[in-house]
């Protein structure tokens, strides 16, 4: 009886040993530091996306007593991607902006309506909280034959891919002091106006000489951007761009200032108001007085299909 009272104790004491060692392991276990597998891309240093949006319209009339055109068609669509880099103190903004619209009507027949292709890519070195010592380049044209009219509807061939097209490089300091807002300054900038089509080369167009494909400016540039959410159903995109051109007319400052405000109505449909403004000192192609620059507007306001990702 004692020697089985003895070995019951002894197991008793063995399994209570192997117990504890079971809760030193589990306690080890979970007080160890954990190694992030380096295919873990949780935290993400870029920011990417963008929208598409599309809207069309069309109208037809048969003996309509109060008159128009007997057939209206107007298709205007919208691309704008951009893709965030953030590491530190470095940064990387790329934004992508392509605008197209065409319209035919009866009367009028097909134009272009909207034409743009703009690209803006800016690096950042953090010197300060929200102060960013910055390269910027930028990239504008257009893909499309353009045609300005006058009152008889008689049309003129005006624009190309790459005539006009404007490169411009800059460094500067750029201040970021809320999310989604930019304000790059530089008080040097180098800008190349192109204007390869040679009848519009002949014509010594937007500031480009007489048979020549090519013009180079110096001068002082800032650029203003704001992208913001406001909430689940307004969205804003709004960039302004100045320059001054230190060789000629530094006073005249260039304009470009483009607007995008989207109202979601359903999952995938929406309301899209555009407005750009334009005042380019070179640009002299509207009017009966041509000896002086005017303000460009074009504003665009329709209801269609609009995708984010």
């Amino acid at each position: 009886m004692k020697y089985t009272l003895f070995f019951l104790a002894v197991l008793a004491t063995l399994n209570l040993s192997a117990q504890d060692q079971t809760v030193r392991n589990l306690k080890s276990s979970t007080e160890r530091n954990i190694t992030k597998d380096a295919s873990d891309t949780t935290n993400r240093k870029w920011k990417k996306g963008g929208m598409y949006g599309i809207n069309v319209s069309q109208g037809s009339l048969n003996n309509w007593a109060a008159g128009g055109d007997d057939f209206s068609l107007s298709l205007n669509s919208i691309l704008n991607l951009f893709a965030f880099y953030k590491n530190g103190k470095h940064s990387w903004d790329n934004t992508l902006d392509f605008n197209l619209g065409y319209v035919n009507t009866t009367s009028l027949g097909s134009r272009k309506n909207d034409d743009r292709f703009d690209v803006l890519s800016k690096y950042g070195y953090e010197i300060a909280p929200k102060l960013n010592l910055a390269g910027l380049a930028n990239f504008r044209t257009q893909f499309f034959d353009g045609f300005t009219y006058d009152g008889d509807n008689n049309k003129t061939f005006a624009s190309t891919f790459l005539s006009p097209g404007y490169l411009l490089a800059s460094a500067g300091l750029d201040y970021k002091p809320v999310e989604g807002l930019s304000i790059f300054v530089s008080p040097i900038t180098s800008r190349w106006i192109f204007v390869l089509d040679d009848t519009l080369s002949a014509k010594g167009l937007y500031g480009v000489d007489s048979l020549k494909h090519s013009v180079n400016e110096i001068g002082a540039f800032a650029s203003v951007s704001y992208i913001k959410t406001i909430n689940k159903i307004l969205s804003y995109k709004g960039r302004l761009d100045l320059f001054s051109n230190y060789k000629s007319k530094p006073q005249n400052v260039d304009l470009i200032m483009s607007n995008v405000l989207n109202i979601k109505l359903s999952k995938v449909l929406s309301a899209t108001y555009s407005l750009d403004m334009i005042y380019d000192d070179d640009v002299r192609l509207f009017g009966k007085n041509q000896n002086s620059a005017g303000l460009q507007i074009k504003s665009l306001i329709g209801i269609g299909l609009l995708l984010k990702f």
